[in-house]
């Protein structure tokens, strides 16, 4: 019997099990000159370039967020020659496994010289025992460790270990940089191989849901290039890509002009009390892929801009929503900025500290920015009272209402009125007591 002219691989086979991986182990770098993305890290003669090239055996400390290529790095690291790759992950592993390839690596390194590279994902959910027990094998160079975290290492892994390695720190990746990826995957003999086509718009829309996340982008595009191959399109189109990842497309670039439309009537909506308008806009920023530290940055300065002294705790709840959003990312991010916005859209309004401090600018730039009553001069050197400085001071503290008639500002500026608060929330009380500060500061 004649041997089949095209004999298919077997089930078992390498050539097989690559064939049914997922989309982005397929597609995944096989050299530097592949990764998308980093380059900060990826310079000649940088200490990553020269670990991947096999020298400089370091061990390394990959931080940064999901889909970045840490994982791809750690691979990368174990292709030179004399190096194999133990990959294991914290959320299975204990202290038992981490021995047992420790005492592996010992055993091969005695026997023929090779060492072991190993990889551990997810490191900081390693407890301080588990890491304690890399410590040795680290120092002594039995093993090479590249661990991967989502979180900051200088927080969640224990200093010893933390000072035998190099901590090298990931940027998600750029629309452009995952636009460049999905591109090649159409075309690339592991990935598409130019098979189907991919729509302007689904290819935009592909990029928004990523989040600088290369393995999203990819789980995605196959889950749309499937479902185009089993209706015999010959083009995944945006309906696809919606049917497929179930999420709607939303109008929005995060560089044109709905970027800003978007913002604008955020804001506008907050500021005009509209609580609902506000959260629709926050949604769609959010779904839309907008960073989640430049919508907490909008809602910080509208703390101020329009609550200000009306609710002074509102820039409180501002600042904790963009330290939330830093500490915990997203999605769980969504709820602190949800939170602020619903605190300002429902807060009492004032736009007099914005009012105030810009008509003190203007003043300041039109040249009205005179002298310094001596009384009020620094004091604290020698000489500074044969100025006259400091001489004649009053001090608030030393009368029973903490308040007394001197003059602080300038000579051009006496009587001039900055901030005028309003009758709204906590400034009312503020509007009350403001004249008569006024007053007995200026001795009326």
């Amino acid at each position: 019997m004649s041997e089949p002219t095209n004999p298919q691989p077997h089930p078992g086979s390498a050539a097989n099990v690559a064939a049914k991986a997922p989309l982005a182990v397929r597609m995944r770098p096989r050299s530097l000159d592949e990764v998308v993305g980093q380059d900060h890290l990826l310079g000649a003669g940088s200490p990553l370039r020269r670990l991947v090239e096999g020298a400089a055996p370091a061990s390394v400390l990959l931080y940064g967020p999901p889909g970045t290529g840490k994982t791809t790095l750690a691979t990368l690291v174990s292709q030179s020659i004399g190096r194999r790759f133990v990959a294991l992950s914290a959320l299975t592993a204990g202290v038992k496994e981490v021995r047992a390839v420790i005492d592996e690596a010992k055993r091969r390194l005695t026997r023929s010289g090779e060492s072991t590279v190993l990889f551990i994902d997810e490191v900081h959910r390693f407890s301080r025992t588990q890491q304690d027990a890399l410590l040795g094998a680290v120092e002594d160079r039995i093993v090479l460790l590249v661990a991967a975290t989502t979180e900051n290492p200088f927080f969640s892994i224990v200093s010893p270990l933390l000072s035998r390695s190099l901590v090298l720190q990931l940027h998600p990746l750029t629309d452009e940089d995952v636009r460049v990826l999905i591109r090649r995957t159409v075309a690339d003999p592991r990935g598409l191989n130019g098979q189907l086509g991919l729509a302007k718009d689904a290819e935009d829309h592909l990029v928004r849901l990523a989040g600088g996340d290369a393995r999203r982008a990819l789980t995605a595009l196959e889950a749309a290039a499937d479902s185009a191959a089993a209706t015999g399109l010959a083009e995944i189109d945006l309906a696809t890509v919606e049917a497929t990842v179930d999420k709607a497309a939303v109008r929005y670039d995060r560089q044109g002009d709905q970027h800003y439309d978007v913002t604008s009537a955020f804001i506008k909506s907050i500021r005009g009390s509209d609580v609902d308008a506000a959260l629709h806009y926050l949604a769609r920023m959010i779904e839309a892929g907008e960073d989640p530290r430049f919508i907490a940055r909008r809602l910080v300065v509208h703390a101020s801009e329009d609550i200000g002294m009306a609710d002074p705790t509102a820039l409180q709840v501002c600042v904790a929503a963009h330290q939330a959003v830093q500490f915990i990312g997203m999605p769980e991010g969504r709820l602190a900025l949800a939170q602020a916005t619903i605190h300002l859209a429902t807060a009492p309004k004032s736009n007099a500290v914005i009012m105030a401090v810009d008509s003190a600018l203007a003043d300041v730039r039109a040249g009205g920015a005179g002298t310094v009553p001596p009384h009020l001069r620094d004091g604290h050197y020698a000489g500074a009272a044969r100025l006259g400085n400091a001489q004649g001071y009053r001090y608030p503290h030393n009368v029973p209402e903490g308040v007394l008639a001197q003059q602080y500002p300038p000579d051009d500026l006496v009587g001039r009125d900055y901030y005028e608060p309003t009758t709204r929330g906590a400034e009312r009380a503020l509007a009350d007591r403001v004249p008569k500060l006024r007053k007995a500061i200026r001795g009326e």
